[in-house]
This record gives structure tokens, C-alpha cells and sequence, in this order.
């Protein structure tokens, strides 16, 4: 179970959330490719935020374009809200939707994500090299379990 301080929301972005996205989220100011992507996504209804006192603070984005098993592309969460649970309910509210596998991948220099996915249950699936060039990928799997009042949130409200 994910502890939290604050109430949060868990809801779908909207159009309206994407300046927030795009404020605290820093690596889109030197990736405009990134900036696009995140912007097509909240457009598509594949981007999920969080929410406290009415301020979106983290956010996540998963679609189906990994060989049609649902991918979840980034997690990030603003900076002055880090070490609060808020990627891990993020990524639960994710698994709570997806039935069969689920796949992720981080940079192998991104230790505290692996730290997380492996908490969360996820196992390696493999390694991919020259993505990024000097920092291979890693490709993380996990089958969720879909089971309704086992989702391991506190103290979110969740709206669809």
C-alpha cells in the first residue's frame, strides 16, 4: 500500500492541463519532440494526472503501441511533490485498467525508477541499446492483476 499526506485526484488530462504539464515537467524545454508527443496524448485521452488542492503535480501516459500491449511512455512528477507515493499510485491506477500485460521501460541510469517498478512487481523483459546513446533501455513486464477493492491507493479519489 502506497502511504500518502495529501488528498489527491487520479483523472484523465484534459486540454486545459496541458500548460501545467508542460510548466513542470523541464525536459520539454529542450525536446520538442517530447512537448509534442505529451500534448498529442492528452488529446487522445492516453494522459492521467494527479491532482492536489487543485493542481496537477504529476502525470502519466500509457497507449497501445507496443506490438498492441498497453506501453506506459512516461511518468514524471513535478519536482516539489517527489518521494510522496504519487508514480506509484499512478502507475496502480494504470495497472488497474489493463487485464493482460503491461510494459515500461527506463534508461539503465534512471535508478529510482527501476527501484520503483521492481517494488511495484515488474520484471525485466530486456535491453535495448542505442536509444539513447551510452544509457541502454530497459523493458520491464508485469501481468496485473484486475480485482476491484485491491487497487492499494489512499487517499485519492479517482475520476474517469
Amino acid at each position: 500500500m502506497i502511504d500518502t499526506i495529501e488528498q489527491h485526484i487520479i483523472r484523465t488530462a484534459q486540454g486545459r492541463d496541458a500548460e501545467a504539464i508542460l510548466t513542470f515537467d523541464h525536459v520539454v524545454q529542450e525536446d520538442a519532440k517530447r512537448r509534442a508527443f505529451i500534448l498529442q496524448e492528452i488529446e487522445h485521452g492516453h494522459c492521467t494526472v494527479a491532482e492536489i488542492d487543485g493542481q496537477v503535480v504529476a502525470y502519466i501516459i500509457m497507449d497501445r503501441n507496443f506490438f498492441g500491449w498497453p506501453f506506459i511512455d512516461l511518468v514524471y512528477v513535478h519536482s516539489d511533490y517527489r518521494q510522496r507515493g504519487l508514480a506509484a499510485t499512478l502507475m496502480q491506477h494504470i495497472e488497474a485498467q489493463c487485464e493482460e500485460k503491461l510494459f515500461v521501460s527506463t534508461n539503465l541510469s534512471n535508478l529510482r525508477m527501476q527501484r520503483l517498478l521492481e517494488k511495484l512487481g515488474y520484471v525485466i523483459s530486456g535491453t535495448v541499446h542505442n536509444l539513447d546513446e551510452g544509457d541502454p533501455e530497459m523493458f520491464y513486464f508485469k501481468r496485473p492483476v484486475k480485482s476491484v477493492g485491491k487497487s492499494g491507493y489512499n487517499n485519492a479519489q479517482h475520476i474517469e
